[in-house]
C-alpha cells in the first residue's frame, strides 16, 4: 500500500514562494513517476508537474518557468518549488504516484 502525505501549503502574498513536499511510503516508490496536481474551487483537477524516477520532468504551460519539481529517491520524497505565485495558483495541491495513488492534498492560497 502506497501512502502519500503532502506538506508545505499555506497563505502567501502574490509574488511570493512556497515549497511543497510529499513524503511517500510503501514498496518500490522510488521507481515510479511522481507528480503534483491541483484543483481550484469550481474547477477540475489539473496537472501541475511530473517527474520520472530518472528525473525527466513535465510541466503545465501555466507554471513553466515558475515552478520546479524535484525528487529525492532515497527519501521517497517529491518537492514542488513554487515561485512568483499569483492568485490564479490558489488551489488544493495533490501529490500523485504512478498516476494512481493520491495524497489528501495541501491548500495553497495566494492573496494579499
Amino acid at each position: 500500500q502506497i501512502q502519500l502525505v503532502e506538506s508545505g501549503g499555506g497563505l502567501v502574498t502574490p509574488g511570493g514562494s512556497l515549497r511543497l513536499s510529499c513524503a511517500a511510503s510503501g514498496s518500490i516508490v522510488s521507481s515510479g513517476t511522481m507528480g503534483w496536481y491541483r484543483q481550484a474551487p469550481g474547477r477540475q483537477r489539473e496537472l501541475v508537474a511530473t517527474i520520472t524516477s530518472g528525473g525527466n520532468t513535465n510541466y503545465a504551460d501555466s507554471v513553466k518557468g515558475r515552478f520546479t519539481i524535484s525528487r529525492d529517491n532515497a527519501k521517497n520524497t517529491v518537492y514542488l518549488q513554487m515561485n512568483s505565485l499569483s492568485p490564479m495558483d490558489t488551489a488544493v495541491y495533490y501529490c500523485n504516484y504512478a498516476f494512481y495513488y493520491w495524497g489528501k492534498g495541501t491548500l495553497v492560497t495566494v492573496s494579499s
